[in-house]
């Protein structure tokens, strides 16, 4: 015979046991509305912004897979923030997938670029995996799984994009107190350090160039010109390419810019342009400014916390030292690497 007591226990467990196996829907970069588990801690990774952010929100014990390419994206020296990345799986990459080597991992949740094919995402669902599409942008409608779209406010797409995205993953993986301090810090250091520098006139300010291999440069429509926008400079490619890609020689030449700046994770580009002789000409080159940038500049095509915290800064000093003499660059990414990366950081000497 059942006494109250069995029958309190009995729903109790069936209570416990349906909530730990409750879903919840989530609406991802793309504008789709994606059921995930109540409880996840354990995805797979295939976008590296989304991998260097789940660090950053405390979250890399939930890392059970990653992109192939994360050394190529991230620089190999990532690995010191998340040692157990050289051992995890790696099913597939930002634009393709391996859906065995993925269902061998059992993950909870897959998060992908926005920009993955179509295909490779139905392919991930129709084998029972969550995908979460991510992109660190805002944008209008239709332009949401474009690798360069058509922005009307560049600034605002970007800005409020970061905070979503931050949001999105961090409530993911149950991380939303980490992930409001990471973009509480990220934009209160930007507003504090790009004011040296905020009103200098078009006319006045170094023209800057982005140099990645094979000539490949930054132009309207990405991150990286907005990060040289508020350290006081001028992107010489804003005005006639639109996204990443290719330029000729004779198109730098052109532009001939003051400053060349480039990204900590293509070192190999700098001895390149120092020792060809075709770029002895332009003006950085002859004086002595081809800059390395350190690894959390990350001037990419999308933004990055510590590309706005501090990256904006070290830009702005290196550009214009006189207005930040008493702004110690080292000590805020100190700060910022023990605060969200919970290491100590050590400058590069090439900076």
């Amino acid at each position: 015979m059942l006494t109250l007591r069995h029958i309190t226990l009995v729903c109790a467990s069936a209570f416990f046991a349906t909530s730990a196996h409750a879903d919840r829907i989530i609406t991802d970069q793309l504008g789709r509305q994606v059921t995930i588990p109540d409880h996840v801690n354990k995805v797979v990774v295939l976008q590296h912004q989304t991998l260097n952010l789940l660090v950053q929100l405390d979250a890399q014990k939930d890392i059970a897979g990653v992109m192939t390419s994360w050394k190529k994206q991230l620089g190999p020296e990532f690995a010191r923030f998340m040692p157990s990345i050289t051992s995890l799986p790696t099913p597939g990459d930002l634009t393709e997938v391996n859906i065995e080597s993925l269902l061998a991992i059992h993950p909870q949740v897959v998060f992908v670029a926005n920009y993955a094919p179509a295909a490779m995402i139905q392919q991930i669902q129709n084998a029972g995996i969550p995908v979460v599409a991510v992109s660190l942008r805002k944008d209008a409608q239709g332009q949401q799984d474009k690798m360069n779209p058509t922005m009307a406010d560049e600034e605002q797409a970007y800005n409020e994009g970061l905070k979503q995205g931050i949001r999105l993953i961090a409530d993911v993986v149950e991380r939303k107190p980490q992930g409001e301090a990471l973009i509480k810090y990220t934009f209160d250091a930007r507003a504090k350090f790009n004011a040296p520098v905020a009103n200098i006139p078009e006319a006045n300010k170094v023209r800057v160039y982005m140099a990645n291999p094979n000539l490949m440069t930054y132009g309207s429509g990405k991150y990286t010109g907005l990060m040289m926008k508020h350290a006081g400079a001028q992107n010489v490619a804003a005005a006639t390419v639109k996204g990443a890609r290719q330029v000729s020689l004779e198109q730098v030449l052109q532009w001939d810019p003051q400053v060349i700046f480039v990204q900590d994770r293509y070192p190999q580009v700098v001895t390149e342009i120092l020792n060809d002789p075709n770029w002895q000409g332009i003006d950085a080159v002859k004086n002595h400014r081809v800059w390395l940038m350190p690894e959390y500049v990350k001037a990419w095509g999308y933004p990055m916390p510590e590309a706005l915290a501090i990256g904006e800064l070290w830009m702005a000093k290196k550009l214009y030292p006189d207005a930040y003499k008493n702004v110690d660059v080292d000590a805020q990414a100190q700060d910022y690497y023990q605060r969200f990366y919970r290491v100590n950081w050590q400058p590069n000497a090439q900076q």
